[in-house]
């Protein structure tokens, strides 16, 4: 199965507790590489720099991409981690994304900042019949010293199948949390809207409202889980057509990456792992009619 991917790779400094940890990353890494895991065929759509390190070894792992290298150093960021909370600093920019040619009709859209234009998502909307959208990027905003913060944000929402939001990207789109932000979000055409509020992931697909609660576990580097997440849930859905296999997967790979302990992509989980806490979470999953 064949699985397209729309994000910058990125260079990030990891700070956590008093130590510093600078790896390649951003959505286009992380979920590239778990759906590559999941044994999909991926074709990755980004920019990076020459100052990127892991273009040998995307190719290694046989995603296919083309018209990736920029001019302009690869995007970086700064994360100050303190358990589930984070600090984000842009340090730079890349070249945004642009030209695209889908190689499927399924698709992982997920921006980190300003490299996806909107005319662009009405496009590949346009041009894909599943399309997973992760919209951090479209709600970033910078302050004077780059920090990131999250900005109330009007997204034509329509063409999309899958959303996956935190508490504060939810806010951010519906002016509302939790609940009625969710449903919100489904009057505005999408199937499957996932809220993710630390431990607690709710989905809510036609209507009921679907939840899974991640273990208590020692956080070390959060990096890059919802990424993770996105990904096999992208995967799951498009392969078993069952969303809640979608959502035990999804869990599965979030809380086997957040036990390795690992910094970076180091925490991308095997498909065994994933697997293995699938069927767990399949037989603990709550519902509720709305």
């Amino acid at each position: 199965m064949k699985l397209d991917v729309i994000s910058h790779c990125t260079i990030d400094t990891i700070e956590i507790n008093d130590s510093k940890y600078v790896v390649p990353g951003g959505p286009a890494c992380y979920c590239s590489l778990t759906a590559r895991i999941l044994k999909f065929d991926v074709r990755l759509h980004t920019k990076f720099g020459s100052d990127f390190p892991l273009v040998d070894y995307l190719i290694e792992q046989k995603i296919v991409f083309e018209n990736a290298l920029s001019t302009k150093q690869t995007t970086q960021f700064t994360l100050n981690l303190v358990n589930s909370e984070r600090e984000l600093f842009l340090q730079n920019k890349c070249d945004p994304i642009s030209n695209i040619t889908l190689d499927a009709d399924s698709v992982i859209i997920s921006p980190l900042f300003d490299e996806i234009s909107v005319e662009l998502f009405e496009k590949i909307k346009n041009d894909a019949s599943f399309v997973l959208l992760d919209p951090q990027g479209f709600l970033r905003r910078v302050n004077s010293e780059n920090k990131i913060y999250l900005e109330q944000t009007d997204l034509n929402l329509s063409g999309i199948s899958a959303i996956k939001v935190n508490s504060d990207e939810l806010r951010s789109l519906t002016n509302n949390s939790n609940l009625d932000g969710i449903k919100i979000l489904q009057k505005k055409g999408i199937d499957n809207v996932i809220l993710t509020d630390k431990q607690n992931i709710s989905l809510l697909s036609e209507n009921k409202i679907y939840s899974i609660t991640l273990p208590d576990i020692v956080l070390n580097d959060t990096t890059g889980i919802g990424d993770i997440f996105s990904s096999t849930f992208c995967c799951t859905m498009l392969k078993e057509k069952d969303v809640l296999w979608a959502l035990s997967f999804a869990g599965g790979a979030a809380q086997a990456a957040l036990e390795s302990g690992q910094i970076g992509l180091e925490k991308i989980p095997l498909k065994g792992a994933i697997e293995s806490n699938a069927y767990y979470f399949y037989n603990t999953i709550k519902f509720k009619e709305i």
